[in-house]
This record gives C-alpha cells, structure tokens and sequence, in this order.
C-alpha cells in the first residue's frame, strides 16, 4: 500500500518545439495560387496544398539562434530559422523543402569523402540545373555546417541525427531563388552508424502564404 502511495511518477518527455501556430500533427494550407504561379520554376512538382506535420525536428546553431523543421506527409519540411529565441519575433527565415533523394553510404571511407569534398564544393548541379554555394567561410575551404537535429515524433520516439549540411542557391524568375540542401546525416542504430547523403531543394515562403488548421 505504501510503495503505490510514494511511487515515483515517470518523468514526462521533452515536449516537441512550437512555433507560429505550427506543432506536432497539426497541418497547415500553402497559398494555392503563389505556388502555382511559382512551382514551373521549380525542381519540384505537384506539392500539395494541405500539410500535416507528422515530426518536428530543433538544431540549435553555432551562432546562438535555432533551427526548427516540422516534417510533413508530403515528403519535406517547413524550416523557420530562429535567432534569439523561440517566438515568431525572432524569425528569420521560413523555407519550404522537399526531399530529392537519399543514398545510404555504406563505408568508412565514402562517408568521409562525403563530409570532406562532395557536401561542399563551389557549385552543385543538380538535373542540369547549377547552385552557387551560400555559406562561404574566410579562406580557400568552405567545410559543411554542423549541427545536431533533435527530432520528436507522433509516437513520442525521439532521436538525435548529426548532419553536415551545406546551402547552395540558383536564380529563378521575379527576382526569386530556389535554394539546394546537401547533407550527409548520421546516427547510431543499435551499435552501428546509419548514414546517408540527402538532397532536398526547397524556397522562400512568407507567413502570410501559410494558413494553420485548428
């Protein structure tokens, strides 16, 4: 009777990141004629609309301010870049992404000629289109970003993924440009490392272009 009485309670998971209304497994609307008129200059095709955020994912940044990446049943994301805290006050930069593939790297030796040359390079083409790399560091070499993604599912499962990302951009029309994601991703599963190079392309989306449901 007294061990139920002062039965500790299990302590409570860390709650998934929170932002312009945006949470885990709810959904939002993309402003369907912005993105019409925008998508045939695009690499992706056919988005959809109406998103539900199935995952969200927080990196904090070497520069102080946060990463947040709500991942959807569309195959992307919605990222809001944060800096100097966790309201829509400290925003400062919301892009839309989808994933163009993923390739698992078996070794050793491919995962570090990943990390070393190919996230990273001046430009990077992708179906015969050319990205100019973003992030350029002082000096001949311009080494992939790091940072470490914390990522809370429906489920309440939660995992840590190392990724070594690098931005690259290409003009399109209305003075716009699509952005490219090269990143290689690791994390340990069981006792091995699970790696893998990723190539999402992704754009510019305003608040405004972006409706909450519920």
């Amino acid at each position: 009777m007294f061990s139920k009485l002062f039965k500790k309670k299990a302590p409570e998971k860390p709650k998934a990141p929170e932002v312009m209304g945006l949470y885990l497994g709810g959904s939002f609307e993309l402003d369907n004629l912005k993105l019409s008129l925008l998508e045939p200059s695009l690499t992706i095709e056919g988005a959809a609309r109406s998103q539900l955020i199935q995952a969200v994912g927080e990196a904090p940044l070497d520069t102080g301010g946060t990463l947040l990446r709500f991942y959807t049943d569309d195959d992307g994301f919605l990222q809001v870049v944060l800096d100097g805290g966790l309201t829509e006050n400290h925003i400062t930069d919301v892009k839309l992404w989808h994933f163009y593939s993923t390739e698992t790297i078996g070794s050793e030796q491919q995962w570090k000629s990943c990390v070393n040359t190919l996230i990273s390079q001046p430009t990077y083409t992708l179906d015969g289109k050319v990205f100019k790399r973003v992030w350029e560091a002082v000096g001949a070499e311009s080494p992939p970003v790091a940072v470490t993604e914390t990522t809370y599912e429906e489920d309440e499962d939660i995992s840590t993924t190392d990724q070594f990302m690098m931005l690259y951009e290409r003009e399109i029309e209305n003075d716009r440009v699509e952005s490219l994601l090269v990143a290689g991703e690791e994390k340990i599963v069981g006792s091995n490392f699970d790696r893998c190079l990723v190539i999402s392309t992704g754009f510019d989306v305003e608040p405004a272009d972006i409706t909450i449901n519920g």
